[in-house]
């Protein structure tokens, strides 16, 4: 090649290396110019805001009712403790103009009386009316018991709104519920749990529905209130079916202990090792089944991570290979699991987030087809789901989708357990506190907190069995151990609404399940002796 045409080509490779960066740095001078006008805007509105900030003044907070809003705001929305409550009010106390920050006991006191307040006012709470069920209240139930450190267990009921998928596009939340009601005893049988939810229908009505899980105490007593007149409809929680299902086809599989146990295995030759962030995250022991599936997940992804073929002497992959254990003969195991676990978790998530429908169930059907037709699981999700369209069609809500899981219950009950019960899970103390994290926050519940009164207070808590007071006169004292006499009175709590109208005392069902108590039977029995007698002397 000549000169001139080396000089030739070098020349058009400069050309357009030149028009390339010109363009470039015309591009950039052009963002330039834009990022110093937004710049020099955004600097004029800082400049702007601050003067209207100092004309302002800083945001006052003198008034009791917006302290007690901030103050709930902060430990239900951002959900911090007490302590931290009582800290950061005192850190912006200086801007808000309050001359002293409440403590951690005031925030926990108010807090308190929000739940009573809201118990009281459940009353008017109204919901949509059902046209083919228009004796009910439109709404459905949640009912679900939790356990805390004791004896004591609390059963709670949450309302949430039958037409809730036709008015929201998402799944639940803690926002749309209200709690109707809840208490705590040492123990819940079918015949208690009906006389307790017996007691909220003669206040609120009879609901649309309930909606639990499979437990057979709740189907009793749901049960126990169609035989005495008051029946509504039963919905099984989803996510509780599924595990159930999964529970009946693998608890019994010849690889399911050993998968269990070369999990284990190798959880703890992972740990403290260069590999620990390939561990498995904890799988809790009880409810297993509605959790396992995490643990196949992890299982199929981590083998992956072992291809077939010798590995070099003191390799990752050697190392690897060396915590897995039995894991490598568990593939068939893992791979049917799969094949039934994953479609149902698919459905349980369109099912929770659009309830259940017609137009859902169709979704769900298409996901199943990767399941063999003859499998328990896939025959037993299918039955499941036409026995709650059925449901669902007898109230009207076919087309809108109706309610299908309760996570929004279990979630309140973590919630609780975790936030603001400190070190002893005090089932009293954390039952006291549930209505509180119902519902919408809004500056009239600052109102109402304020109408609770300290004896209101005091003779909701100080009769009430508490754990922590126990800790604190046994604990430090030796020879106080009498003091845990499992004979002594004990009370636990029980927050229901109540009528305005109707007398202050509760509801009591007797020995035979009637609604009236023995005095209020023998009144009535004294009016239809008086009206029988009448009669008889008009026809005579």
């Amino acid at each position: 090649m000549s000169k001139y045409s080396k000089l030739i080509r070098s020349r058009k490779n400069w050309k357009q290396k030149t028009i390339m960066n010109g363009k470039q740095l015309r591009y950039q001078r052009k963002e330039l110019l834009r990022i110093k006008k937004e710049r020099n805007r955004y600097k004029r509105e800082v400049r702007k805001l601050k003067k209207e900030l100092k004309q302002k003044g800083p945001i006052q907070a003198t008034d009791k009712e917006t302290l007690i809003y901030i103050a709930l705001q902060l430990f239900l929305v951002v959900r911090i403790s007490f302590r931290a409550v009582s800290r950061v009010l005192e850190v912006l106390s200086e801007y808000m103009g309050v001359k002293k920050a409440p403590c951690p006991q005031t925030v926990i006191n108010w807090v308190t009386r929000l739940s009573i307040a809201r118990i009281q006012n459940v009353s008017q709470l109204v919901g949509p009316q059902i046209i083919t069920d228009r004796f009910s209240n439109g709404l459905i139930w949640m009912i679900d018991i939790s356990i805390g450190l004791g004896a004591g267990k609390i059963l709670t009921v949450l309302g949430i709104n039958a037409n809730h998928y036709a008015l929201n596009k998402n799944a639940p939340a803690l926002k749309d519920v209200h709690c109707l009601g809840v208490a705590v005893a040492i123990s819940w049988t079918g015949e208690n749990i009906a006389a307790f939810l017996q007691k909220i229908i003669g206040v609120l009505g009879r609901p649309t529905g309930y909606l639990k899980d499979g437990g057979t105490d709740l189907g009793k007593a749901a049960r126990l209130l169609s035989e005495r007149g008051l029946p509504s409809i039963c919905i099984d929680d989803v996510s509780h079916i599924i595990a159930n299902l999964l529970k009946h086809e693998y608890e019994n599989h010849p690889m399911f202990e050993t998968f269990l146990s070369s999990c284990g295995i190798a959880s703890k030759r992972l740990k403290q090792t260069i590999l620990a962030c390939l561990a498995p995250s904890k799988v809790s022991h009880k409810s297993r089944f509605m959790n396992l599936h995490r643990l196949v997940i992890w299982a199929d992804q981590l083998l992956k991570h072992s291809p077939r073929g010798r590995s070099a002497s003191g390799s990752i992959v050697s190392k690897l290979r060396n915590c897995l254990n039995d894991l490598p003969g568990c593939k068939a195991f893992i791979k049917r699991f799969l094949r039934d676990a994953v479609p149902l978790l698919e459905c349980q998530n369109i099912l929770k987030n659009k309830g259940l429908s017609t137009e859902t169930y169709i979704e769900c059907q298409k996901l199943l087809e990767s399941i063999p037709a003859q499998s328990s699981v896939r025959r037993g999700f299918e039955a499941w789901a036409e026995k709650q369209l059925q449901s669902a069609k007898s109230i009207g809500q076919e087309k809108a989708g109706l309610p299908i899981s309760t996570d929004i219950l279990e979630s309140l009950f973590g919630i609780t357990k975790k936030h603001g019960t400190g070190a002893i899970k005090d089932a009293n103390r954390m039952a006291l506190r549930l209505p509180a994290l119902c519902g919408e926050l809004t500056r009239e519940d600052a109102k109402k907190v304020r109408n609770i009164s300290v004896e209101m207070q005091r003779e909701i808590e100080d009769p009430l069995h508490s754990l922590t007071k126990q800790r604190r006169q046994v604990l430090p004292n030796p020879g106080k151990l009498e003091l845990l006499d499992p004979n002594a009175e004990k009370q636990n709590l029980e927050l229901i609404p109540r009528s305005k109208t109707w007398a202050k005392k509760p509801i009591k069902l007797n020995e035979s399940g009637i609604l009236l108590e023995k005095e209020q039977l023998s009144g009535e029995q004294e009016k239809t002796d008086k009206i029988t007698t009448h009669f008889d002397a008009v026809f005579a």
